[in-house]
């Protein structure tokens, strides 16, 4: 569990992971900013509004996103991956603010981790699965 207190503010963190894409979150009391990787949320994901919403589901779901600034560090993968994994990293944070959040998060699924990666090229074959043009002679 990883609660950090500094400067007299408390910081709930969580992890996420999506594809290959690493999202650190930390969770701290404020007026409700995203800021990730050092940019406003919505310059780094491009002001997509889609991506927007996916990322602070979890807050807007328990009625908190004017209540908390969103500090992440996100690497590895595409913006689809990493907004996946922003949501994740701040519904785990959640879970450490309030356990009582659980219940909640867990029943609208943003607790789950998607499993779904790249699957790896074999010996043999052209991709994962493309298997060179069959010829008779």
């Amino acid at each position: 569990m990883t609660i950090v207190k500094q400067n007299s503010k408390i910081i709930y963190s969580g992890t996420g992971r999506r594809k290959t894409s690493i999202a650190r979150v930390q969770l701290i009391p404020g007026s409700g900013n995203l800021i990730i990787n050092g940019l406003p949320g919505e310059s780094y994901l491009q002001f997509s509004p889609n991506y927007l919403r996916i990322s602070c589901a979890a807050l807007k779901l328990l009625g908190l996103s004017r209540e908390y600034d969103v500090y992440v560090k996100a690497e590895g993968g595409g913006l689809t991956g990493q907004t996946n994994a922003i949501r994740l990293g701040i519904a785990k944070a959640l879970c450490k603010i309030n356990p009582d959040n659980r219940t909640t998060l867990k029943a609208e699924g943003f607790l789950r981790r998607d499993a779904r990666i790249k699957e790896r090229k074999k010996y043999g074959l052209r991709k994962a699965r493309k298997a060179p043009q069959y010829s008779k002679r």
